[in-house]
């Protein structure tokens, strides 16, 4: 074995010395010295030469131990200057990452991009770089001439300033010259204090100093006059200054990953906060006044040490997003007056029961989750989260699945693992949500098969109050007198019985349908086998006549209908309550109808088996200004003709679920929806005409028979979410994606598609990128799994140069 205990990396003198060297690159010295155990190659090789001559010597065996030699004296060792890769940056280095390059892009543009740059001080030069230096002003007239976008009059004031991702440990007091700045980065640094001149940057709008070790900000930053955006997560705050209610422009503000401990009492002063993130931190209660700030959208408080939530939570009517995630929380607020919730995050607390007026309170509440809590019982009036889209309460004590959640019409996602499910078999369980909703739904049609009774005993049994169900209405049948319209209601007989088998089918009824098929009716269908709205008999009506004579004559069928305990039967009775449409037709419509339209601007049908809608219909809610049109879960065909009169009103429109094979042209002519749902239908192709809507904001066409993304959609140019999983896609249309420049979620699992172009990975305004369940082979699964910037990291690497 060589002994390389002494071997010296000296290039210049191992070439000369070691003719071996030539085999290790000529970096090394292998001089005699190298070989102290068996000394030198040449050597050995002449005195085995001259042993086989002498028979006396012979060659040393390789166990034996060599003679030891004289150290051999070297000449001494050249300096060279070797400079090491981790060292402490000096001045100099510093002053030539700004470039002369880089000072005449910021010049023209604006923006000084020097992130990533291992800056340790910011070059002194740049504070003064909306200043005209020398070399601009010494340049003549003829030179000017020639390259006058250079003139340091032409040049455009320091706006924007990126030092993200340095080892900045202080600024100086010189960021007071860069009066332009509107927008400052300084996240990823060391900075352990800010200069107090931050605050003389009056135009400053945007602020990031995340991650770094900051434990207070100067006071004068709180005076900035034009702050909207304010980011100190990721740092060392104990606590937020009183001052920051001085920042009355504030819209946005990021104290997350810190040890806050509370929140100062005039917080509340910020009312044009929009979101309010301060999740990992230390904070036990809230202060009173949160609930002034009316303009917050979301809030996320996760991983703190919360106890309770204020009572007066509707304050906030404009919140849409709450995080409670891992707190201490024992109970929910009733979260009366935020209507326009839509995610409610509360998993990992201690709560146990789920308020039944809650249910009733968030009509738009699309995500609940509550895994991992104290819940021992899921209430019945969870039905009336008509929008809900996933429910998780797993991990938690509950026995009993009520049976009216088969009712919900957008659920897709029912989390119940981990709870003593007895009800239910563990394989219906593990079958996943459409195997669950299945079972209760047939439970819940033989329950009301079997009790056979009116709807008290129904909505008594299952647990929901008599009174909610009926829009205010009194266990006697008797309506408040507060309650809208209740003057009509003494008129009328009290209450209405049906033996429909989901009570909240009812509360629809009563809160926003003003058409209403009698498939749930079960009297009805047992006399007359449902041949009123049977899809024959309606197409042969609908070319015999109009709608409106089709509907009108159904309307006067259902008043020589027998049966007084039908809902359908009671309600055409209450003649004086109509809807004047014109002069010469009237559709009978109960007053709590047209009042829960007006008040939740929301037409929704769902599980009734639909196949037409009459154009009434749409008249109604256009002249009660409804946005919001939901016909999922039918048997429609196509879209209603009806529509086109709610063209001008529409903003979200959810034909899921369905049988619509093609979309009519004048979908084009809605001119301000912002969502379009047209998943789990029949559908190859969208018309031409689609490509007009500019205001679509999310388009979900899953679970489709598409075959390629149409090219309408390509020239949708405010599209940010397009969902088309579940199709039959086979390629990318990487050009068509490159021209939707908001598209930010593109959803593509389980299709055909059999390559992925790499120039997919240029496309850096999509941030969220679903690709598993179709048959290529790169990128590999353990990448797709790794996430979108996994992917399009993959991507970007595979392109050819």
């Amino acid at each position: 074995m060589m002994n390389f205990g002494n071997v010296e990396f000296d290039s210049f003198r191992g070439a000369q010395e070691c003719d071996q060297a030539s085999a290790f690159g000529g970096d090394f010295d292998f001089g005699p010295s190298c070989f102290t155990h068996y000394g030198c190659p040449s050597d050995m090789s002449d005195r085995a030469g001259r042993g086989r001559g002498n028979p006396t010597s012979s060659r040393i065996p390789r166990c034996a131990q060599s003679p030891r030699q004289a150290p051999v004296a070297h000449s001494p060792r050249p300096s060279c200057a070797f400079r090491p890769i981790f060292h402490e940056r000096t001045t100099h280095e510093d002053d030539q990452v700004l470039t002369q390059q880089l000072w005449k892009l910021a010049r023209k543009s604006g923006t000084m991009n020097l992130s990533n740059k291992a800056l340790a001080r910011v070059p002194e030069r740049l504070y003064d770089i909306n200043e005209a230096d020398a070399d601009s002003k010494a340049v003549n007239l003829e030179q000017l001439t020639i390259k006058e976008e250079d003139a340091w009059w032409n040049q455009v004031p320091l706006n924007n300033l990126d030092l993200s991702s340095n080892t900045l440990t202080h600024l100086s007091p010189k960021i007071e010259n860069l009066q332009s700045l509107t927008v400052l980065t300084l996240h990823d640094n060391a900075l352990v204090e800010l200069p107090p001149e931050i605050g003389k940057l009056e135009k400053l709008m945007r602020l990031n100093v995340s991650h770094n070790k900051l434990s207070q900000l100067p006071r004068e930053i709180y005076s900035l006059p034009e702050l909207r955006h304010l980011n100190i997560s990721y740092n060392e705050f104990n606590e937020l200054n009183p001052d920051i209610s001085d920042l009355h422009m504030l819209e946005f503000l990021d104290g997350g990953h810190n040890n806050i401990q509370s929140l100062p009492g005039g917080i509340g002063f910020l009312v044009r906060l929009t979101a309010l993130l301060l999740p990992y931190n230390h904070i036990k209660e809230l202060p009173p006044d949160l609930v002034n700030m009316r303009s917050l959208q979301k809030i996320d408080l996760m991983q703190n040490d919360l106890t309770c939530l204020p009572e007066d939570m509707g304050l906030l009517r404009k919140l849409e997003c709450l995080y409670l995630q891992h707190n201490d929380i024992l109970e929910l607020p009733e979260f009366e007056g935020n209507e326009t919730l839509s995610e409610l995050h509360a998993s990992n607390n201690f709560i146990k029961t789920i308020p039944k007026a809650m249910c009733s309170n968030l009509p738009h509440l699309k995500i609940l989750d509550l895994r991992d809590n104290k819940i021992t019982e899921l209430p019945d009036e969870l039905c009336l989260l008509r929008n809900l889209n996933r429910l998780d309460v797993s991990n938690n004590t509950i026995s009993v699945l009520p049976v009216t959640l088969s009712s919900l019409a957008h659920l897709i996602s029912l989390q119940v693992e981990g709870n003593p499910i007895k009800t239910i078999r563990r394989d219906i369980l593990q079958c996943g949500t459409s195997r669950i909703l299945k079972t209760l739904h047939e439970r819940a049609l033989a329950k009301a098969k079997e009790e056979g009774g009116g709807a008290e005993e129904a909505f008594t049994s299952a647990g929901i109050s008599v009174t909610r169900l009926r829009a205010g209405q009194t266990e006697d049948g008797d309506m408040p007198g507060n309650f809208p319209d209740s003057f009509h209601h003494q008129q009328q007989p009290n209450g209405f019985q049906c033996h429909c088998p989901y009570p909240c089918q009812q509360q629809m009824q009563q809160q926003f349908c003003v058409y209403e098929p009698l498939r749930n009716c079960q009297e009805y269908n047992r006399q007359t086998q449902g041949h009123i709205y049977e899809p024959e008999n309606y197409q042969q009506q609908h070319q015999n006549g109009s709608l409106r004579s089709l509907f009108m004559q159904q309307q006067k069928q259902r008043m020589e209908y027998p049966y007084p305990r039908c809902f359908m039967y009671q309600q055409q009775q209450q003649q004086q309550f109509s809807y004047e449409q014109d002069p010469s037709s009237s559709v009978a419509v109960h007053p709590r109808w047209v009042y829960k339209l007006r008040h939740t601007r929301t037409l929704a049908v769902n599980l009734e088996e639909l196949t037409e809608v009459p154009d009434q219909v749409f008249q109604i809610a256009r002249d009660e200004g409804v946005h919001v049109v939901d016909f999922a879960r039918n048997q429609l065909s196509t879209l209603p003709n009806g529509l086109q009169h709610m063209k001008d009103l529409v903003t979200e429109l959810v034909l899921s679920n369905n049988v619509i094979g093609y979309v009519p042209q004048f979908i084009s002519q809605f001119t301000r929806i912002s969502f379009l749902n047209l998943s789990n239908n029949l559908l190859n192709d969208l018309p031409t005409e689609f490509g007009v809507l500019n205001t679509l904001r999310e388009l979900n066409i899953a679970n489709n028979r598409f075959q390629f993304i149409p090219n309408c959609v390509y020239e949708l140019k405010g599209l940010e979410i397009l969902i088309a999983s579940e199709n039959h896609i086979k390629m990318l249309n990487v050009s068509g994606l490159q021209s939707m420049p908001r598209l930010s979620t593109l959803d593509l699992r389980n299709n055909d598609i059999e390559t992925v172009p790499p120039i997919l990975g240029n496309l850096t305004n999509i941030t969220h990128l679903e690709l598993v369940g179709n048959p290529f082979r790169q990128p590999r699964h353990q990448i797709l799994m790794k996430g979108t910037d996994a992917i399009m990291s993959y991507l970007r690497d595979r392109i050819p140069t």
